[in-house]
């Protein structure tokens, strides 16, 4: 039985439940592997030695970050961490080198940024000419160093024509890059559930028949939703703030003429999409990928607190008119109005998009694991074509 590594961390939260979908398509289909699902943070310190130091985790700081809506400079930060990567790159390689000789994968996966160098280069020195794949969960790379590195013999699978084309200008040849219908979400947002929406939403307290937004920012939530919240008095909304409760409480204070929701941490975001006509949220590939597999337009806004890997997200979203692009949500009551007007135009849009990456993508890692194993029997059979011709003599 192969064993298949997927590595993930809980910096935002996309990569794991990015990690958590592929495991489950390739168990359900049936694939004889052996999947486990690696946290980098738990390998390169698995004493838990920075927790115990601060109080928290390192990823604590990002998630914080993005429930407080503090995004400004992140781009400069992201530099910064880099460097601090590249800095600790020995120490790092040398800490995957040992985790990989203990546990002795047959293919490693990335859904991480910014380590892919030192997760190609540990397991290269490791277990020499083991696949390493590296799948982006963003629409677009922020190069450099972020999702694509140059010079490695790895596999990337890319989840839109911008990677694809990214993956080509970086050197990489064709049969190393894989293409996608999308990017990777969970098998529950191809289940269309029967559903009565008006009784549903008439159960929750919302009126059947009102226009309905979903306020979605990932699985922390973010105070800009608030500014959302006074700027949509009389707009109807779901309001799902993810882990951040103390944001849940204070928009449940809040006054409206309009019906609301307000959700804290749910399995159930696919429910709640149904309720939906449209999204308003950040630009995040996750959420959009979602949106649109519910046929729902969104809206988002791209400026200076936006993320730096997420802002090519809003050029897919005006190039596929799936939605509004806004400069911020100071007017976000005439982008509801516009969002109306445009409703049926924005969903016939978005129907055009097919994406099934999380059935394709077992596939196309069965076929690489398959092409290795071809490779190496290759390789052995001169020698063993020598040893039969000695033995024959």
């Amino acid at each position: 039985m192969r064993t298949v590594d997927l590595i993930y961390f809980n910096a935002g939260g996309g990569h794991r439940a990015s990690a958590i979908a592929l495991e489950a398509s390739i168990r359900a289909q049936g694939l004889p592997w052996r999947v486990r699902l690696v946290n980098l943070t738990q390998v390169l310190d698995p004493r838990d030695v920075f927790r115990k130091a601060t109080g928290f985790a390192p990823e604590d700081l990002y998630n914080g970050r993005l429930a407080r809506g503090w995004t400004l400079g992140l781009a400069q930060e992201l530099r910064l961490l880099q460097g601090m990567i590249r800095v600790g790159h020995r120490s790092i390689t040398r800490a995957l080198r040992r985790h990989w000789l203990a546990t002795q994968p047959d293919m490693v996966v990335s859904l991480i940024p910014n380590f892919n160098r030192a997760l190609y280069e540990s397991l290269d020195a490791a277990l020499p000419g083991r696949p390493f794949v590296t799948i982006p969960t963003d629409f677009a790379d922020y190069p450099p160093n972020f999702w694509i590195e140059r010079a490695q013999a790895q596999h990337f699978i890319c989840g839109t024509p911008r990677l694809l084309e990214q993956a080509r200008v970086a050197g990489y040849p064709e049969h190393l890059i894989h293409a996608t219908s999308g990017m990777i979400i969970g098998a529950d947002f191809y289940r269309a559930a029967a559903l009565d929406r008006q009784a549903e939403r008439s159960r929750l307290g919302l009126d059947p028949q009102r226009l309905t937004g979903m306020v979605l920012f990932g699985g922390q939530g973010s105070s800009v939703m608030q500014t959302i919240a006074r700027q949509l008095p009389d707009t109807q909304l779901i309001l799902a703030c993810g882990h951040n409760q103390a944001l849940a409480q204070r928009l449940r204070r809040m006054n409206s003429s309009a019906p609301r929701v307000v959700v804290g941490f749910t399995q159930q975001i696919q429910h709640y999409m149904q309720l939906s006509d449209f999204m308003i949220g950040k630009p995040g590939p996750g959420s959009i990928s979602e949106a649109v597999q519910q046929r729902l337009p969104v809206i988002v806004v791209r400026n200076s607190w936006t993320m730096p890997q997420e802002r090519y997200n809003t050029q897919w979203v005006r190039e596929n008119n799936a939605g509004l692009v806004l400069p911020g949500f100071r007017h976000l009551d005439q982008a509801v109005i516009e969002m109306a007007a445009r409703l049926e135009e924005f969903r016939a849009s978005i129907a055009q998009q097919r994406n099934q990456a999380v059935f394709e993508i077992p596939e196309i890692l069965a076929g690489i694991l398959k092409a290795h194993q071809a490779q190496r029997a290759l390789q052995r059979a001169p020698s063993s074509s020598l040893r039969a011709t000695v033995a024959y003599h």
